[in-house]
Parts: C-alpha cells; structure tokens; sequence
C-alpha cells in the first residue's frame, strides 16, 4: 500500500546486497515517484510520465496510474529491451502503492509472467506498516489485503512489517490515550 515504505525497503535491500557484493537492479515502476534513495538502474518514467497522462488526457492520479501501468504492459518491448543486461543479476522492483494492482487490475500479474518467463525466481514482498498492529481493524484490513495480494499474483509472497521504530512511540500514544478516556469513563 502507499506510503508503506516500499521505497525505503528497497533502498535498505540495495545496500545489503551491495555490502555482500552482489549485483542488483532497482526498478521504479511508480510513475508518480518523485525521488528516491536507492540508485534507479530503470525508470518507468522514461517512458512514460504519470503527469503528461493526466494532462494529456484529463484523469486523475488514479485514472492516470492506471493507465500509465496499462501503457507498460502495451510496451513490453521495451521493457525487455532495457532489462536484457540484468539476466544474471538481482532485480528489485519498486512498485506503485495502488492496492488495485494487486489485488484486480492484472497489470501487476503480467509484469510477474513475464518476469517469470524470461527465467527469473519471482517473490513478492508486501509491506505493511507496523503500526498497524495496534489497530484491530487496520491490522485485519492489512493482512487480508496481503492474503489478496498473494493469491491474485500466484507467486511466492512474504509478509514484511515496516516502520518498526514507530511502533513503540504509537504504542505509547495510544496506551496513554485508551487509560485517559478509561479515566474520564470512570468518572463518569
């Protein structure tokens, strides 16, 4: 989902592999990404941007990532083209936060096929914000668009929590508000 910390995963993933010595490509694939920390080998970007498609023609961030994505899968040619070199490397793509990619509009899947046809050992991560946790309905909410994601993509798929170091400082906030408003109940 967006602001997840897909970015900032892949970012950390870069650098590890980087320290074991090991090649890997970052591929943006969010047409509406501004900037990014980890190295960019590809960018959606360069072939198309998702604000000359709602210029162009008249959508919205959502109308226009779709179709955006839809234009990539059109293009697929170019895709090839450009990851031809990466055959025996790791490839790590940074994907938009549109929840629909993953769970009804097949865009996603395809980019997955033809990853998998070109002979690459496909895992999707989905990152979920670890704050979550603490909100029963946002927790239910987040795993079972994980357990969507998965069974829609049919690949293998790990669940990753995200955004840890929050996850204390939201705990307290929160503890601290439940006991004051059980306080003020109590009064009452």
């Amino acid at each position: 989902p967006a602001g997840s910390g897909k970015s900032t995963y892949c970012h950390v993933i870069q650098q590890h592999c980087e320290v074991k010595k090991r090649t890997v490509h970052v591929i943006n694939l969010d047409p509406a990404a501004e900037a990014f920390k980890y190295t960019c080998s590809l960018d959606i970007r360069d072939l198309i941007s998702l604000d000359d498609v709602m210029e162009e023609l008249n959508l919205g961030p959502n109308g226009g990532l779709l179709h955006c994505m839809e234009y990539l899968i059109e293009n697929m040619d170019w895709f090839r083209d450009e990851i031809a070199d990466y055959a025996d490397d790791y490839v790590i793509l940074d994907c938009p936060g549109q929840i629909e990619l993953y769970t009804h509009v097949p865009v996603m899947r395809l980019i997955c096929n033809e990853f998998q046809r070109l002979g690459y050992h496909i895992t999707g991560v989905y990152c979920v914000d670890s704050t979550f946790v603490d909100d029963t309905a946002k927790y239910i909410s987040g795993t079972m668009m994980a357990l969507r994601a998965m069974t829609f993509l049919e690949i293998p798929h790990i669940n990753v929590l995200t955004k840890c170091d929050l996850l204390e400082m939201n705990f307290k906030r929160n503890w601290k508000q439940k006991r004051e408003e059980n306080e003020a109940t109590a009064k009452i």
